[in-house]
């Protein structure tokens, strides 16, 4: 099933958004490949279900683009689990001494890994956003250095850019480029140099943005009058699952300030916009959203969840549900796992802990309930 026949089928709308984390986009697969089995059973689809055939828009910030991408290609949770277990290693390839000034890992491996898998997947030589081969709508979050700007990019082919008679039609552009691009994390990856139309762009992770979590973007995307596609809104028009990669709030508790260097700021910068940002994004989906399932934002507003009391939004726009991880030593013990050190987890690039953030995915998973997915799935 092509985009063109998820338009065909009309009826609510279900739409999946996926933070973006480094290798602990790991903990996300897990969750997914829990969906994906209830779904399946669910469904009585067989072993050939893939969450495309549920799901109609996918949305993707650098980790998440690359399983947004996978997964909006028909590809099965377990398989896009494999291939982070055999590539994940290979794709945080140190970089040499002189050039870790620049970033800490080279990009040949990744780019490489990503064209083997998009190629193999699409059966086409050169796929690109608008192939035919992508089973939902996809939202790649890039940042645009070049022009200081997020560039959200959809294969939505009634989108304003994505005119096939324009000469830089978006949905030319190789997809597995954009998804490179949206994994160029600065201080680990090198940016990526994208050629739209006639001119050259540098771009780097879309984590960057306000957009790491890309949920409310999304929502926006598949729902406001300029972007073309204006579905209904409405508790049960819209469905809006959102992915984390896991967060550790109150990880730096015993940061001196003397250790804040120019060196401690270039590393931790990028992972603390990524959680400002996921935080509000995820805030904003609660409040103009029916939450029914998400951990506590914070001590204050605790999880929003249901009616949460005068001055909400009195209709609201869709249902949302929220799947995420605390990797503090609090958190990683409420899940049952007192074993796992939070430092191994916490970190983007913490290749040789995958089994643990598995584990912790598979914690989270357990929280998987079709019953908030009742009004979106069939009597």
């Amino acid at each position: 099933m092509a985009i063109k026949d998820k338009d065909a089928l009309g009826g609510p709308r279900k739409l999946l958004a996926l933070d973006g984390g480094g290798i602990r986009g790991t903990i996300t697969l897990e969750i997914l490949a829990e969906l994906e089995r209830s779904l399946e059973q669910r469904l009585g689809a067989g072993p050939g279900f893939v969450l495309a055939d549920y799901f109609d828009y996918i949305a993707g910030t650098s980790t998440g683009a690359i399983i947004a991408t996978c997964l909006s290609l028909g590809m099965r949770v377990t398989d896009i689990r494999a291939f982070y277990l055999a590539s994940g290693p290979a794709m945080f390839d140190k970089a040499s001494i002189l050039k870790r000034f620049r970033n800490k890992y080279k990009d040949e491996q990744l780019a490489q890994k990503l064209q083997e898998v998009i190629r193999e997947r699409s059966g086409e030589p050169e796929t690109t956003l608008g192939s035919q081969a992508l089973k939902t709508y996809l939202l790649l979050i890039l940042r645009n250095a070049t022009t200081d700007s997020p560039w959200p990019l959809s294969n939505n082919p009634r989108a304003k850019y994505n005119d096939i008679s324009h000469h830089s039609c978006n949905l030319q552009l190789p997809l597995w480029q954009l998804v490179r691009a949206s994994t160029a994390a600065p201080t680990y990856f090198p940016p990526e140099v994208v050629t739209v139309g006639t001119e050259d762009f540098v771009f780097v992770d879309g984590g960057v943005t306000m957009y790491n979590n890309p949920a409310f973007q999304l929502f926006l995307m598949a729902t406001v009058k300029p972007y073309k596609l204006e579905w209904p809104t409405g508790e049960d028009q819209l469905l809006l699952v959102s992915v984390g990669t896991g967060a550790a709030a109150g990880s730096n508790a015993d940061l001196a300030p003397n250790e804040m260097n120019l060196l401690y700021n270039a590393s931790s910068i990028p992972s603390a916009l990524m959680f400002a940002a996921s935080n509000e994004q995820d805030m904003l989906c609660r409040v103009f959203g029916r939450c029914l399932h998400g951990g506590e934002i914070d001590s204050e507003v605790l999880d929003l969840k249901g009616d949460i009391g005068p001055g909400s939004i009195e209709k609201k726009f869709f249902t949302y549900l929220r799947y995420n991880a605390d990797l503090s030593r609090a958190g990683l013990d409420a899940l049952g796992l007192p074993h796992i050190k939070p430092e191994t987890v916490q970190q983007m690039d913490s290749v040789q802990y995958i089994p643990q953030l598995q584990e912790v995915g598979q914690a989270v998973a357990k929280e998987v309930d079709l019953a908030h997915f009742a009004a979106f799935l069939p009597a």
